[in-house]
């Protein structure tokens, strides 16, 4: 199967963020086309190195004494500077711990606390399992009631979606920033000023956002956030997650999981529990300080390029995705379940066919990498700073090539 239009080879060459493939483990490896960094991102290679030192230096030779040299500030720390290269957001409003479900949950009671005369919660059906299984939980474990959004798939969660379940007892909107199946990007800013014009409060999931396309989590006025750090960000397989609180809510915040290191003097070992009076107070238990090394290197490429250079760069991949299923998957009866509108498409795309599910297994087989989601999407997670154009052609041509072989051997 030839495939001309675009050329993949003349993308590469014209890529300002080609240098950076070599960057990350495996990037340049002929044998395997990688197009799953929306769910985990590739290694890049100096972590090896860093977390080496980590052993060796930090924790090999200050030992206990690490905590007062660093690792008892490294929640806010990390948190700070996810802050400032990705989110948009001024210092001391971010800290990493914990996983994304557990960030949602603090979050989530945290906003119901602070609006305890109101008692719904508002969500869609299309949200990831986690956030729906939170809410539900949360939902049963408080008496509040849930108000559920159904969206329409091919546009997500939109300000009018939201307008018509908002009324004078909702409390908290939770919503993803970028929809996990579509890759359909919701509007924060509106969504946001829509709520909060109710009286409600915002929770927001950057899962699929984050290091992605530019945040301004200041600027658009937004409550609290959450999301994963194995993505784009490349903190690898379990590392932490961020939460994000705006400062205004900081103070009288209430979360649900009073934990030792989120008090005003951890080691005065007190007999009730006092808050921190920052972000702080949103720290539980003993930090990963280990799981956040990878971060730091990510952060540091993510730096030296930029965050709007890593989105021009998502959006053409994408474009060059959709060229190509224009030309070689439609015509197999593919269906594109993804916007064509960039502006409103995040750094996957999604395509549905029947013969799918059977397909994941051969492609994987064959050394090409996407991912599966219920009941027949295959979806192409491009990492801007990893992905090359080459490998965007290699796995759907692949794709191409089995569904063919596929379709031949149903109709025999």
């Amino acid at each position: 199967m030839t495939v001309t239009i675009p050329d993949a080879t003349a993308l590469d060459a014209a890529d300002a963020l080609a240098p950076m493939r070599d960057r990350f483990v495996a990037a340049e490896d002929e044998g395997i086309v990688y197009l799953d960094g929306n769910s985990l991102g590739r290694p890049p290679r100096a972590v090896a190195d860093r977390l080496a030192q980590f052993v060796s230096e930090d924790w090999g030779t200050r030992l206990i004494r690490g905590w007062d040299e660093g690792w008892f500030a490294s929640p806010l720390a990390v948190g700070d500077r996810i802050a400032d290269a990705v989110l948009g957001a001024a210092p001391g409003q971010t800290i990493v711990a914990d996983s994304t479900t557990v960030s949602l949950y603090k979050l989530i009671r945290a906003a119901l606390a602070a609006r305890p005369d109101r008692s719904r919660i508002v969500i869609d059906r299309a949200n990831f399992p986690t956030d729906r299984y939170v809410v539900q939980g949360i939902a049963a474990e408080t008496g509040a009631q849930i108000d559920w959004i159904d969206p329409d798939p091919a546009t997500g969660v939109s300000v009018d979606d939201v307008h018509a379940v908002l009324g004078p007892d909702t409390a908290v909107v939770v919503l993803s920033h970028i929809a996990y199946r579509s890759g359909y990007i919701a509007d924060i800013p509106r969504i946001t000023a829509a709520a909060h014009a109710a009286g409600a409060l915002v929770v927001w999931d950057l899962c699929h956002s984050v290091g992605a396309v530019p945040l301004e989590l200041d600027a658009w006025g937004v409550d609290y956030a959450t999301g994963c750090t194995y993505k784009y960000l490349n903190g690898g397989p379990g590392s932490p997650a961020f939460l994000y609180v705006r400062a205004e809510h900081i103070g009288s915040a209430v979360q649900p999981i009073q934990g030792w290191m989120g008090v005003r003097d951890s080691f005065l070992m007190g007999p009730d529990y006092e808050p921190a009076a920052g972000i702080r107070r949103f720290v539980s238990g003993t930090p990963p300080v280990l799981a956040m090394v990878p971060l730091t290197v990510s952060l540091e490429l993510i730096g030296e390029v930029g965050i709007q250079a890593i989105r021009e760069k998502s959006v053409a991949l994408t474009e060059y995705a959709i060229a190509l299923f224009d030309e070689i998957l439609a015509p197999l009866g593919v269906t594109l379940s993804s916007p064509r509108d960039p502006a409103v498409r995040g750094g996957h795309i999604t395509i549905d066919h029947p013969a799918f599910p059977a397909l994941i297994a051969p492609l994987w087989e064959r050394g090409v990498i996407p991912d599966f989601r219920p009941p027949t999407g295959i979806r192409l997670g491009m990492s801007p700073l990893s992905t090359s154009f080459a490998e965007v052609r290699r796995a759907i041509v692949a794709i191409a090539e089995e569904l063919t072989a596929a379709t031949s051997r149903s109709d025999r």
